[in-house]
């Protein structure tokens, strides 16, 4: 097996290295103002109003984002989109390093707002680039190991933020430049770098064979969202993503939550970030072996991505009571177990599009079914922001029920939407077996 597999050659760890790069970096940048919202509010006197609406303005750029960033990746190819995206990100990312405080609020809007837009396109590249390196049985396993890089950019953002940014706020703009050398070099990296595996030179015969193994052939006419939407499929998948709003919870409100509730700072909330995160990332690397093992087993994909998803929806229940715990370790641990099952979750949701559509279809459909997950958070961070505002600390109470609750509702939806998990072919049409 070792000989074989010496042979066969292993280049499709290098392209993933690089999406693993990017989705840290977009992480790092998108976790800072998380990081820094007790410090900035005070800093800039924003009302939890106010902290909402530049939250909303990320979610409402991502989402229109979305709307146009999965076709732009699908019609001209990963390569380009996922330069195009990580460039716009970078530049608006550093430029909330130039906010000056009697702007602060329509300011951080306007750059989030930037930033939302070069971040949508993030998921879409790094979904299609799996599907096109890897094949089926090994997808999961891949998704969960770049999954796992969202959680290295949001341990990093606390520690960063905590060596050069004080209490009171001094050289907050430090952490916004830091992403921009970051992206630099992942630039260059990936132009370098990257070709379709059907013509990259370094790529062997028999890993091109290997990546192709269990997929079908494909045109390489375009599919229009007018095609996908009418799909059971896409919306199967878009009701996974209404959890992203949970996670965004985590990564927004988190350390407001856990300042509100415990008395945490800007200085020591890296070890409870890094304790969630790195329990997060297991939950990447778990749930992406373990469907794909039960596929290997023999399962079936229905199967295997199904019973997973139900396992980690069991798993979250418990952060529900994270709100009336008084240990301060307890609620970090529950925030944890469900950030893992979270991540074990989204990531074997997203393997759920390839399994189904051809590849050409791909980013379109993550990005129809983030928008939807979008949408929804948009409005819970408004309620929740108002909610803060005008009754204290209740709205975490609501915000950690439906957290803990979601899961095991949606992955019922699912499966009733898309029962047998038929994979369709380059006219959406069911493949028969």
């Amino acid at each position: 097996m070792g000989e074989q597999t010496k042979k066969m050659g292993n280049y499709r760890y290098r392209i993933l290295a690089l999406v693993f790069m990017a989705t840290t970096i977009n992480y790092f940048d998108r976790s800072i103002v998380g990081v820094m919202a007790p410090t900035l509010q005070k800093l800039f006197d924003w009302s939890n109003k106010d902290y909402a609406a530049i939250m909303v303005s990320f979610k409402i750029a991502y989402g229109i984002g979305l709307l146009f960033m999965g076709g732009i990746i699908d019609r001209f190819g990963t390569k380009i989109g996922y330069t195009i995206s990580i460039a716009i990100w970078s530049i608006f990312g550093m430029l909330h390093a130039v906010i000056r405080p009697a702007f602060s609020l329509t300011g951080f809007i306007v750059a989030r707002f930037g930033l939302g837009i070069g971040e949508s396109g993030n998921f879409p590249a790094a979904v299609k680039t799996v599907a096109e390196w890897f094949p089926k049985k090994d997808r999961a396993l891949a998704t969960g190991i770049f999954d796992a890089s969202t959680s290295v950019g949001a341990i990093l953002a606390p520690f960063i933020v905590g060596a050069v940014v004080s209490v009171q706020g001094a050289n907050w703009q430090i952490p916004f430049l830091f992403t921009g050398v970051l992206s630099s070099l992942w630039v260059f990296l990936w132009i370098r770098t990257y070709k379709r595996p059907e013509v990259h030179p370094k790529l062997s015969i028999e890993e091109l064979a290997y990546i192709n193994s269990d997929s079908e052939e494909e045109t390489t006419e375009k599919i229009p969202w007018i095609k996908l939407l009418p799909k059971r499929e896409t919306w199967a998948f878009s009701l996974t993503t209404l959890t992203d709003g949970v996670w965004w919870f985590y990564l927004f409100w988190g350390a407001k939550f856990l300042a509100e509730q415990f008395g945490l700072d800007i200085k020591n909330i890296g070890i409870p970030f890094l304790i969630i995160f790195i329990m997060a990332d297991a939950g990447s690397l778990i749930g992406g072996y373990a469907s794909g093992a039960l596929i290997k087993k023999g399962w079936s994909i229905n199967k295997s991505r199904k019973i997973t998803m139900l396992i980690c929806a069991i798993i979250i229940l418990p952060v529900s009571f994270v709100p009336v715990i008084a240990s301060k370790w307890i609620a970090v641990f529950l925030i944890g177990f469900a950030a893992a099952g979270h991540q074990s979750w989204s990531i074997n949701g997203y393997t759920l599009v390839p399994d189904v559509f051809p590849k050409k279809a791909i980013a379109s459909v993550i990005g129809i079914g983030k928008m939807v997950g979008v949408a929804v958070a948009i409005i819970a961070d408004i309620v929740l922001g108002t909610v803060l505002d005008t009754a204290n600390n209740s709205g975490y109470f609501w915000a950690f029920l439906i957290s803990g609750m979601s899961y095991l509702i949606i992955i019922g939806f699912v499966h009733l939407l898309m029962p047998k998990m038929t994979p369709l072919d380059d006219d959406l049409k069911y493949i028969k077996k």
